[in-house]
């Protein structure tokens, strides 16, 4: 079964594709609008703030995707990144 994307976050898959990452943000942030604490939105949010050079943001959306996932028995290769990047100074 595939991972069900909302609209703003399929377009936000494609900005990326298309090396639009700071509007794929934007779009993304408008989706965790409405679901706040959706693993992959806030992954997406992360990814495109890391890719467009905004690093708070990136930070942000990182901290916010381990702390959702902190009582996880498995560790997905997201959250790995996640923990990669905020361990970097």
């Amino acid at each position: 079964m595939g991972q069900v994307l909302f609209p703003h976050e399929l377009l936000g898959e494609m900005l990326i594709e298309r090396g639009e990452p700071a509007k794929a943000l934007r779009e993304f942030e408008t989706s965790l609008r409405a679901e706040p604490n959706r693993f992959r939105g806030l992954y997406a949010a992360a990814k495109a703030a890391e890719l467009s050079g905004d690093r708070e943001k990136a930070k942000t959306y990182y901290a916010k995707l381990v702390a959702l996932c902190e009582r996880a028995d498995t560790e997905r290769p997201e959250l790995q990144e996640a923990k990669a990047f905020l361990a970097k100074k």
